[in-house]
């Protein structure tokens, strides 16, 4: 797989912070905490996965 360089989470780590909030009640700040990221990358994650499920977690073009 061809992580993007600055990627802080694989699409697997992705779902496992997602599930964490969706799932487990985990605040997104809480989340962020753990997955060291932001709330707001945690938040971004979280409305793809409601929108388009596991498949909104893959990397997408930069560009």
């Amino acid at each position: 797989m061809n992580v993007h360089k600055n990627a802080p989470l694989t699409p697997k780590g992705r779902e496992a912070m997602v599930r964490s909030v969706v799932d487990g009640g985990l605040s997104k700040a809480d989340a962020a905490d753990q997955f060291n990221t932001t709330p707001k990358t945690v938040a971004k994650w979280v409305k793809r996965f409601r929108a388009e499920g596991v498949e909104g977690l893959r990397d997408r073009s930069s560009s």
